[in-house]
C-alpha cells in the first residue's frame, strides 16, 4: 500500500509516523511551545532528525472548545514554518479545514491536506481536487468549540465508518484519485472515552474500506480519563494506543512523541520479521 503525495509516495509495507508541528498558542499538550517560528522551525528539523516521516504543521487548535482563528492569522502562523519544512525532504501536511489556508499552503508547495472536517466546507474539495496532493479524511461532528456536544452515538463504528466512506466517495467524484486519500477515525473528536476506546476495538472495520488509515491518539484525554496521567505524563499510555491502533490496521500514527513512537515501531517490526537479534 502506497499513499500518493504531490512530491512523493509513502510507502506504507511499516507504519509511518507523522510528527505534529502546533505552531499555536492554545493547542492542548504543546500550546505556545512552538508559536514563535523560528522554534516551529527548529521543531521541524528535530523531528525530522528524530524519525519522522511525515511533518503535520497547524497554526489552529482544534482541541475542544477551541475558539476559530480566522484565515489571515493562521496563515501568518504557518507560512513562514511551511517555507522551511518542504525543504526537508519529508513530505508535509498541513491541518487546516479552511480552503482558503489550503489553497495557499498547496501553492507553497505542501504534499498532503490533513483536514479534521474532511473537506466538507464549500469549496475544500475544489482546493484540492486536480493538484495532485494526498488528503486525509476525518471524522468530527461540528466545530471544535462545540464538538463534544455532539458526542452521542448508537453505533460508533458504524457510525465513523458510514461517514468516512461517504467523504471518500466525495473526494473521489471531486476528481480526487483513491489512492491519494488516507481516513482519520477522529479519536478525541465528538468522542468521550468510551466511544474512542469502542472505536479502537472496532477499527479493523476501517482498515478493511481500503484506504491508509491515519490514527491520532498522543496525549489524547481519553488516555488521562484510563489512567489518571496529565498531559505531558502520558507517553506510556500513547504508544500503547498506538500500537494498538496499528494492531488494527492503522499505517500512520500522527504523534508529538517521535523518537520513542519510532522506536516502539521498530520493535514491533522486528518481531513481525523474526529478525530479533539474540541476546548476548
Amino acid at each position: 500500500m502506497h499513499w500518493q503525495t504531490r512530491r512523493f509516495s509513502i510507502d506504507l509495507s511499516r507504519p509511518r509516523v507523522m510528527g505534529i508541528v502546533n505552531v499555536t498558542p492554545d493547542s492542548f499538550s504543546d500550546g505556545g511551545h512552538h508559536d514563535d517560528r523560528r522554534a516551529a522551525i527548529a521543531h521541524c528539523e528535530r523531528l525530522v532528525s528524530e524519525g519522522a516521516d511525515i511533518l503535520d504543521i497547524g497554526g489552529e487548535s482544534t482541541r475542544p472548545g477551541a475558539p476559530h482563528v480566522d484565515a489571515e492569522a493562521e496563515w501568518g502562523r504557518i507560512a513562514e514554518v511551511i517555507a522551511a519544512a518542504v525543504t526537508l525532504g519529508v513530505p508535509v501536511s498541513v491541518d487546516t479545514y479552511k480552503p482558503e489556508i489550503m489553497r495557499r499552503a498547496l501553492a507553497a508547495g505542501v504534499d498532503i491536506i490533513n483536514d479534521v472536517q474532511a473537506l466538507q466546507r464549500p469549496g475544500a474539495l475544489e482546493a484540492v481536487a486536480g493538484t495532485g496532493a494526498g488528503v486525509c479524511l476525518m471524522h468530527m461532528r461540528g466545530e471544535p468549540a462545540s464538538m463534544m456536544d455532539l458526542a452521542q452515538y448508537d453505533d460508533v463504528v458504524a457510525n465513523v465508518r458510514g461517514f468516512l466512506v461517504a467523504r471518500a466517495q466525495a473526494a473521489q467524484a471531486a476528481g480526487i484519485p483513491a489512492q491519494a486519500i488516507a481516513l482519520d477515525p477522529g479519536y478525541g473528536f465528538a468522542k468521550q472515552a468510551e466511544h474512542n476506546l469502542r472505536l479502537l476495538a472496532g477499527q479493523q472495520q476501517l482498515a478493511e474500506l481500503g484506504y491508509p488509515l491515519l490514527v491520532g491518539w498522543s496525549r489524547k484525554r481519553a488516555l488521562g480519563d484510563i489512567t489518571g496521567r496529565p498531559v505531558h505524563q502520558r507517553l506510556a499510555a500513547s504508544l500503547a494506543a498506538g500500537l494498538r491502533a496499528v494492531a488494527a490496521g492503522a499505517r500512520i500514527l500522527r504523534v508529538h512523541d517521535v523518537p520513542a513512537t519510532v522506536d516502539a515501531l521498530k520493535v514491533w517490526a522486528a518481531v513481525d520479521a523474526a529478525t530479533i537479534p539474540a541476546i548476548e
